[in-house]
């Protein structure tokens, strides 16, 4: 049976192929290559200019191109970078045949945040240029991202305290078994120690956690909190913020952070605002963003902000859900409510304080309550409460809860299409390319860094799935002859500038002696006419 035969390894060609014909026209490592080129990498902050001393560095523009190959082709690793370096044509094509080692590939993403990010956005004014943008309907959310640091290494004080308690429960023991031990003792001292140890270590970590000022510590990377990820599945991770353009799917902004949604919203927006450089825009965002305070930042930015509705809890509702307190009405002239039964209820204007469980102040509330609660016939299904009758607690924030639900009731099936748009990029990172973690360790800055690279990945995969390579590259090519046009042009300005420089000094030498000639016939006139 015959089958395709290989050629002879062994064989010398009288015309090799070179690397620029052995990389097709069609490759993306092309478009890779005319993208960086176009842009302006000191401008961005990265550091083009060293000192000449030791062994030349590399150039941002290389690191740069690598780098967004390797996201591109879920290579983040930079002892994976390093590697294919030696070994993938396309990298050596590419990086013209430098190999840089993984100790440069992997500082270069760590000292280099802020500049990733203005890459990112740079992807964001092509999509816009292409008109790719609607700028009309943009949707928020997070997803979390696991951290380089187990949860056996995150720590707060409830879990010390566990930690601290076993360790005095096992030191009684074996110092109850040193006292009745008749024969060798090293190997109970020997424990002893190893539990005294332990103890020191969890001590250091008690203070380190008290000096912080933070509910939790995490020891590999300090940045890093334990979140619950779904459901009830809990992961020491990082959050990372986004905003999603409708018409295409196409991210226009990202923020990574260790928090949770509840404070995210009101800074996203701003930022969105500054973007789209408007905010004449609907904003769709789920419950998990629902919070008075934030709800405020919407009415003053004035964005059409739709926020789901989150339900009650089971503690919240009343024995009988008619008698829940959204069938209370509010009477914003008199600062009271009516109740169901008829029955008004007032305030005595006191403001009463809400702490979160950091003991920080979440929000403040008035208490509207009625006498005649308390002889009411309906209060067993009104009120759980035995001693006092009901009360009806009203946020600061209640008016800002109030807009957030009339535009909800006014949206019709908007609200629907918030989760096609912003979940399609998560669909894309997380399960496609498997992008469900971040790869650096040591702080939120570096993490920003792997996230930055990662969307604009994402946006130059999405940009040439909408233009097309071709229509994509053929613009960049043209911005990147316009702008070295710039830098030849103002390099030719500053050669001559020394010339302008010169004419300049004797014009102002002639003008000063010009002027010394006029002042010094003033005062011979004026001597004359004395």
């Amino acid at each position: 049976m015959k089958f395709i035969q290989g050629q002879n390894r062994d064989q010398i060609y009288l015309f090799p192929v070179s690397l620029n014909d052995a990389v097709d026209a069609e490759n993306e490592v092309r478009l890779i290559d005319v993208f960086v080129d176009s842009l302006e990498l000191e401008e961005f902050g990265f550091k083009t200019r060293f000192i000449e001393n030791g062994r030349p560095a590399y150039h941002p523009s290389d690191l740069l191109k690598l780098f967004i190959y390797g996201y591109l082709n879920q290579l983040r690793s930079s002892r994976k970078l390093e590697k294919e370096c030696k070994r993938n044509i396309e990298v050596m094509w590419l990086l013209k045949s430098l190999q840089p080692d993984h100790n440069t590939i992997s500082n270069f993403r760590r000292d280099n945040p802020k500049a990733i990010k203005k890459v990112f956005r740079e992807t964001v004014k092509i999509a816009k240029h292409f008109n790719l943008i609607g700028g009309t309907l943009i949707a928020g959310d997070s997803t979390k991202l696991r951290a380089q640091n187990s949860k056996k290494n995150n720590f707060n004080q409830k879990k010390i305290d566990r930690h601290l308690e076993y360790i005095e429960n096992k030191l009684s023991e074996y110092e109850k078994a040193l006292a009745e031990s008749d024969g060798d003792k090293d190997e109970i001292n020997k424990e002893i120690d190893k539990q005294n140890e332990r103890k020191d270590g969890y001590k250091k970590l008690e203070k380190q956690l008290k000096e912080s000022g933070q509910a939790q510590i995490s020891t590999s990377d300090p940045d890093s909190r334990h979140q619950i990820t779904r459901n009830n599945i809990t992961e020491v991770a990082y959050s990372a913020q986004t905003t999603v353009d409708a018409k295409n799917y196409i991210p226009i902004d990202y923020k990574i952070t260790n928090a949770n949604d509840k404070r995210a919203m009101g800074n996203m927006l701003r930022r969105a605002k500054t973007i789209l450089r408007h905010n004449n825009f609907t904003a769709l965002y789920d419950k998990g963003y629902h919070t008075g305070r934030e709800l405020a930042i919407v009415d003053e930015l004035n964005i059409n902000t739709l926020v789901a509705i989150p339900p009650f809890s089971g503690a919240s509702h009343a024995p009988d859900l008619n008698y829940d307190v959204e069938h209370f009405d509010y009477n914003p002239e008199t600062d009271t409510y009516i109740c169901p039964q008829g029955n008004t209820l007032r305030t005595t204007g006191y403001w009463h304080v809400a702490k979160n469980p950091n003991g920080q102040i979440a929000y403040r509330f008035r208490n509207y309550t009625t006498p005649k609660c308390k002889k009411c016939e309906v209060r067993p299904l009104c009120t759980k409460s035995a001693a006092n009758g009901k009360q009806v607690r009203r946020s600061e924030f209640a008016t800002n809860i109030e807009n957030n639900k009339k535009r909800i009731l006014g949206s019709g099936k908007l609200y629907k299409r918030r989760q096609a748009i912003v979940e399609h990029p998560f669909g894309t990172i997380k399960r496609q390319w498997g992008f469900n973690y971040i790869i650096t360790k040591h702080g939120m800055q570096r993490a920003s860094s792997d996230f930055g690279f990662t969307m604009v990945a994402y946006n130059l995969k999405r940009l040439v799935n909408c233009i097309g390579l071709n229509e994509l590259k053929k613009y960049l090519e043209s911005t990147s002859q316009l702008f070295w046009l710039n830098i030849a042009l103002l390099k030719s300005f500053l050669s001559c500038f020394p010339i302008f420089k010169q004419r300049l000094i004797e014009e102002t030498e002639n003008a000063l002696l010009n002027l010394n000639f006029i002042k010094q016939n003033y005062i011979t006139a004026t001597q004359r006419s004395f």
